[in-house]
């Protein structure tokens, strides 16, 4: 088939994008900038803004299924971008699909969507958006979802979307590089009593989960429609799996604490300042950002199982050991 990705070139967009092309498929990537590592795969690249409606629409002209992966992730910012690029950008492809006959949108949101700041485990789809949002990503996303949800069965179109937790592996450039760059500048703090378990996904697995959805995306199928939790299918100690990563990098284990409520009232204070200075940086704690850290979020992806097949075929522990291949130079004395 001829598949187009959204944010090609972006961490899980290029796994995505691997996997298509290793099984024979013909993948266009619109991404916001050229990646000579996509033309080295014979991938068919378009540099534009996911927020312009005529550049998206082009896109997807003359593909079958559409990957929806671009995205901005954060926790501090405008509405206006976040919206901008998760909201509108999302309403953009919709709306490309519909007017090219693509017959299937795969897209990627976030378990975030369903998170009020207070302890999720075990949860299932059947979890409801929350009625506050703590940061504007979340929100974003959530609509976005919704849009795409809203779309299936639409002039043949055929939707899903599949919420990942905490996507990590070899070229990260977002979750892992922004922990360790925190632990080498003593600013990483254990939030809450170190006891949360967070389920997490092995970037590979992710990708196939995605493909997996695409394959069983087909008329009168249970996938159409619906939403869906993805991961490695067993929590972690978040505390712990952290530590893990920060010795593959030969940096010390977190070393200090902070209580739940003191990140909390810290964070409140922050955002509060932040927003009076208009200042533009992320401040170091917000209230989202300590929920995260210090509450229990893992899932249940009975549905991802039953609807789809899927299962994680790459483990945690053999995960860790290809991500600890790629981290371990930076931990070496450079020339």
């Amino acid at each position: 088939m001829k598949a187009l990705v959204t944010g090609a070139g972006g961490f899980l967009g290029r796994y995505i994008v691997e996997h298509l092309v290793a099984r024979g498929d013909t993948v266009r990537g619109f991404s916001r900038k050229w990646y000579p590592e996509l033309d080295q795969l014979g991938v068919e690249s378009i540099q534009g803004d996911i927020r312009n409606a005529q550049q998206v629409a082009s896109a997807c002209e003359g593909c079958e299924v559409i990957f929806h992966t671009a995205a901005v992730a954060g926790i501090w910012g405008p509405w206006e971008h976040f919206y901008g690029i998760n909201t509108l950008g999302t309403k953009h492809v919709v709306a490309g699909c519909l007017q090219h006959g693509a017959r299937k949108l795969i897209y990627t949101s976030s378990p975030s969507v369903t998170f009020d700041g207070s302890e999720q485990e075990s949860v299932d789809e059947t979890a409801p958006y929350p009625k506050t949002w703590l940061c504007h990503y979340p929100h974003t996303k959530a609509l976005a979802e919704q849009l795409v949800l809203e779309a299936n069965g639409t002039n043949g179109l055929r939707t899903c979307s599949l919420r990942p937790h905490l996507i990590w592996g070899p070229r990260d450039q977002h979750l892992i590089p922004r922990l360790l760059d925190r632990a080498r500048r003593g600013r990483l703090r254990r939030v809450g009593d170190g006891s949360n378990l967070v389920d997490m996904i092995y970037v590979e697995n992710a990708a196939e989960a995605h493909l997996q959805a695409a394959e069983h995306l087909v008329r009168d199928s249970a996938v159409c429609g619906r939403a869906y939790f993805i991961s490695q299918d067993e929590p972690v100690n978040c505390w712990e799996w952290i530590d893990d990563i920060l010795t593959l990098a030969g940096l010390p284990k977190v070393p200090k604490a902070i209580s739940f409520k003191s990140a909390w009232r810290i964070g409140a204070m922050m955002e509060a300042a932040y927003q009076m200075l208009r200042i533009k940086n992320e401040p170091v704690m917000t209230r989202f950002l300590a929920a995260q850290l210090a509450k229990s979020h893992y899932f249940d992806i009975s549905r991802a199982k039953n609807d789809f097949g899927y299962s994680p075929s790459i483990s945690t522990v053999e995960g860790m050991r290809r991500l600890g291949e790629e981290l371990a130079p930076q931990s070496r004395p450079q020339p």
